[in-house]
């Protein structure tokens, strides 16, 4: 039995009622915690809704003895972000940990997708960020503690074909990530992004046949330590996918200065640019930003 329990710590959940979201929300009970289950029970495709869906979960955590309270508010406006939150503080008087797991998908390649496609993925994963992030940061920073996690996907880092609306919201949770993780550290708040892979509605569509193990569960556990107190990281992203458990971060090779450039330089040192056996890596947390300039001046007034 792990001693790293939740007691007396509320949890809000986005997209908690079914999939991934299902089983962060039942292990954080199982270890304590207060636990919001916000999931409108809309399709895939971010469509229709079903109330049903949260409180079946609310219900069976407190069939095992645990707390919990069913949310049907949409992350797709700052309303519905606010009300999340405010769910939170309604029932349990505070709010610990933010898990943005909620998400839709709409397939269709670059050149035909449609506006109302893009932002109805976009207002869920990127929007609906924001709009939770936005109200339970500030009461974190009031009350001096807080954990979130954000859900990023290989599939923003790498990307996949017909997916630029997906590709595009996941990739803005690095952005949304530092800044929740730089500003947040003087008050006790820290945040991280999970990269999860894991057979859900998600992949629906998709041939799964030669797929390993993937259940949802696999991906739980890391989730719950970075929703910890105990947790040592912040600023960092986790792939978590098959049994897998990696960091992903974002590096530099080294470079080349030069006082002047033309256009023929840069193509004459393309390959010494791209030259990744020198490689800078700067943590956000740490003043990467500044590091970055820092080292970027000393290369150019030859002191590097």
């Amino acid at each position: 039995m792990t001693a790293r329990r939740f007691d007396g710590r509320v949890a809000v959940i986005t997209g908690g009622g079914r999939g991934l979201g299902r089983e962060y929300a039942l292990l954080l009970a199982r270890l304590g915690a207060k636990v919001v289950v916000n999931d409108n029970g809309s399709a895939i495709s971010g469509d229709g809704g079903d109330s049903s869906v949260a409180q079946q979960l609310v219900d069976e955590i407190a069939a095992m003895g645990g707390e919990a309270v069913a949310s049907t508010d949409t992350v797709a406006t700052p309303a519905g972000g606010a009300a999340i939150v405010q769910a939170a503080l309604d029932r349990f008087g505070r709010i610990d940990v933010l898990v943005h797991n909620a998400g839709n998908n709409r397939f269709a390649p670059l050149a035909s997708t449609s506006y109302e496609d893009f932002r109805a993925v976009i207002d869920v994963h990127l929007l609906g960020a924001f709009h939770v992030v936005r109200p339970a940061f500030e009461r974190m920073c009031g009350a001096g503690y807080g954990r979130v996690v954000l859900t990023g996907s290989i599939g923003g880092l790498y990307t996949m074909p017909q997916t630029v609306n997906y590709a595009m919201a996941k990739s803005a949770m690095i952005g949304l990530n530092n800044a929740i993780a730089i500003e947040g550290a003087e008050h006790g708040v820290k945040s991280n992004v999970i990269l999860p892979g894991a057979l859900t509605r998600m992949a629906e569509g998709l041939d799964t046949s030669a797929y390993p193990d993937m259940r949802p569960e696999l991906v739980a556990p890391l989730v719950a330590y970075l929703c910890h107190e105990s947790c040592a990281v912040t600023a960092e992203l986790y792939a978590s996918v098959a049994g897998r458990i990696a960091r992903a971060f974002v590096t530099e090779t080294e470079g080349v200065y030069l006082p002047a450039w033309t256009i023929d330089d840069v193509a004459e040192r393309l390959p010494e640019i791209r030259d990744a056996r020198r490689q800078w890596t700067f943590h956000p947390a740490e003043n990467g930003f500044g590091e970055h300039l820092g080292r970027s001046f000393a290369m150019a007034s030859g002191q590097a």
